[in-house]
Order: structure tokens, then sequence, then C-alpha cells
């Protein structure tokens, strides 16, 4: 039955952000330069239409330099960070390296380190066992660097007042939510230290804002992404509280729920800062072949930041 209307509200922006566009782009040139096959430690971003596509062009993706046979190929470092030690183990092996890091999770780290020279005893706001969170903890000396992933975790935080305290955050994560953090830390620890600029990164901001605006008028949301895809999970999130009644995740192997469906009116669609357009596009063509689809594009900010690959690839 294809005469349903349903109308379409495309959140914008979605999708890439400049962070994620450079790290496939340094895959893309290193296997240019080098030759097949390069080494990615770790899914270059957390998306597995992009992880496949960039195997087909000769990416081996590793979890562990270790597990690189052939340690005369180079090995590129994800988007999300890595700690100190790998660089170091790189070298040790004599490896060269690229490292894809974004620049905005870079900027944490520079941050975390000067805070820690400058006598701060460090809290990070994020998910445990995110690789970026693994990246970062990993920049400073063991037992310098806590981890507080909910309001919860700051009431049960115990530190040694005579400390100076500062805290720095995942740049991925829900504004809303880290928001709540930040007052209890600020609530227990009235001298806490804050970044300078916010941590949370200008295209999770801009895309949470996004969905915001919209979710409320429609009666489902649906967000492209990976399941390990932290900054695609909290778009689901915002979705439900700024009332939509449900939100869900699409990912590679999701069924799309037509039944649900026919009761929409207005359903709303983004995607995660590591899912390409092209599943936007195909979502809506299978949406196409049930029903009679309007599309309105509804975008709040324009994105023009750009960041470049590593001069040695160019």
């Amino acid at each position: 039955m294809k005469n349903k209307e349903l109308k379409i509200l495309l959140s914008a922006p979605r999708g890439f952000c400049a962070g994620v566009e450079r790290a496939i782009e340094i895959v893309k040139k290193s296997l240019k330069k080098y030759g097949a096959p390069v080494y990615v430690r770790h899914e270059i971003v957390h998306n597995k239409h992009v992880v496949d596509n960039l195997k087909n062009l000769g990416a081996i993706f590793v979890e562990e330099l270790s597990e690189i046979k052939d340690k005369s190929r180079p090995v590129i470092f994800s988007a999300h960070g890595v700690p100190k030690a790998i660089p170091i183990e790189a070298d040790s092996y004599k490896m060269e390296y690229i490292d894809a890091t974004c620049p905005l999770v870079s900027k944490v780290h520079r941050e975390a380190e000067s805070l820690h020279k400058a006598g701060y005893h460090i809290v990070l706001i994020g998910h445990n066992n995110h690789p970026e969170v693994i990246g970062t903890m990993g920049q400073l000396p063991h037992g310098s660097i806590d981890l507080i992933q909910d309001e919860f975790d700051v009431e049960t935080y115990e530190l040694d007042l005579n400390k100076k305290i500062a805290y720095v955050t995942q740049t991925t994560l829900s504004v809303d939510d880290t928001k709540n953090i930040i007052k209890a830390l600020k609530k227990k620890f009235p001298l806490i230290r804050e970044p300078f600029k916010e941590d949370i990164c200008y295209a999770t901001t801009n895309r949470q804002s996004a969905v915001k605006n919209i979710a409320k008028n429609c009666d489902m949301f649906f967000v492209l992404g990976s399941r390990n895809s932290s900054n695609s999970v909290r778009l689901v999130e915002v979705a439900e509280q700024s009332g939509c009644p449900h939100a869900e995740l699409i990912h590679s192997e999701s069924l799309i729920p037509f039944e649900k469906l026919q009761s929409c009116k207005v359903i709303g669609i983004s995607s995660g800062a590591s899912a390409p357009e092209i599943l936007v596009e195909n979502f809506i063509n299978k949406l196409k072949e049930k029903f009679n689809i309007k599309i309105e594009e509804v975008e709040i900010i324009k994105e023009d930041i750009v960041f470049k690959v590593p001069a040695k690839l160019n």
C-alpha cells in the first residue's frame, strides 16, 4: 500500500564532520602514497560502511600493533586518538605511523597535559572503554586522571581536598547530560577548573541542536549510524529527550519498522558524524518504495570547517 503520505524532516547538519572527513582522507592518501596494504589501528571511524570501503581499497584493520604481520608497512591511528604508549610502541617496532586523531580530540589531550603539568588532578567526563576515553586517559601518568560517567559517579567520587582539580570531557557526549554532570562537579568542588573552551566538539553540538529543533514535531525519529558510535547513540537519546515519542538507531543490521511507520505522519532523520550520506539516501529510497514521501530539510547552521591532512601525505 503505497498511497500513504509520509513527511520527512531531514535534520541538518548531519553526517560526516571535518574530523571524520580528514581521517578517511588520511587512509586514502596513505594507500595512494605507500600502496596496499596500510594498517589501521582500531576502526578509523565507527561506521561499518566506511570501514568496509577502506578494506576494499587495501586497508587492514587491527586492534593492536602486535597483530601486524609486516612491520615494514605504515600504520594509521584512528580519529579517536591513542594513548601515549602507542606511538612509543610503533617506534620500538621501527614502524612508520600516521596519526589521524581528530584535531579537536588532540586539543583535549593537550589541555589535559598542560593542566597536569600545572599541578591539577584531572577528571574526564566520558564513557568507559570508549577509544577516545582510553586515548585521553593514556596521555597522563596512571592515577593522575579519573573517569566520571554520570552524576552518581560524582556523588561517590573522593579526592584529597588539598589537591587542585580540573575537568575535561569526551568530545562526542550529549551536551545536556554533560551539563548536569558539570553542575554536580561544581557543587562538590567549587574551585574545579573548567576548559577555556568547551570540549564537546562543534559537530556533536550542531547535530544535537538540529535534532532538538525538529524532534518534537516528529512521530518517530531515525538516526543512521553504528551501535558503537557514541555521537550517533547520543542523537537517539536527544530526539527522545526533546519530545519525540519514539527514536531509534538504524545500523547495518537494522530492519525498518514499516508497521510502526503506518501510523506516522511525520518522521525525522539524522545521521551520526561518522555516517556517510549514502546511508541516509538508501534509507529514504527504501521508504519511497512503501510511501509517498515529502522531504523538508531543516538546517540550523552551515558548517564550513575543514581540517588539513598531515603534510607528508600531500
